[in-house]
């Protein structure tokens, strides 16, 4: 018994060891993805700062993150925005965006167009980046997992 149970676990580690070894390289998916040969691109990262106007009326500032949150969704939808999300530790760097789009010139354009960056309550600094093909995979798959719409 003591070998056959020695025999499973050798077999489950040759197994587990072989399959990493083995490429699952998809073509395919890496040339829609814009994948360079380490299956990363370039993206722009943004980095949300509080702005320079304060909003005191708790509706006025409420209906600017509905809109805010709306103009992230169709930044989505549009396939330019692959990562959205706040810091949660309420200094004045407020979040992140990960803009699907290769200069920051097309970000700093598609930025323009945030209600709170248009009002002055959130700045955005620029920077490219490099990382994996596979975030602009993640609104899929954030799909199947949220339960309600955050802008909703």
């Amino acid at each position: 018994m003591k070998l056959y149970t020695l025999m499973v676990w050798i077999t489950i580690i040759f197994v587990s060891l072989n399959s990493k070894a083995q490429s699952v390289y998809d073509e395919v998916l890496a040339k829609r993805l814009g994948a360079d040969e380490y299956g990363m691109k370039q993206y722009v990262m943004a980095f949300l700062k509080s702005g320079t106007v304060t909003i005191k009326d708790s509706a006025q500032r409420a209906s600017l993150q509905q809109a805010h949150l709306k103009n992230i969704m169709r930044l989505a939808e549009d396939g330019k925005l692959i990562v959205a999300g706040p810091f949660l530790d309420n200094t004045s760097l407020r979040g992140i965006f990960i803009f699907n789009v290769s200069s920051v010139e097309e970000a700093r354009a598609l930025t323009a167009t945030d209600p709170a960056v248009i009002a002055g309550t959130l700045e955005m600094e620029l920077h490219p980046w490099y990382g994996s093909a596979a975030l602009a995979e993640t609104l899929q798959i954030h799909k199947k997992l949220e339960k309600k719409n955050v802008a909703e």
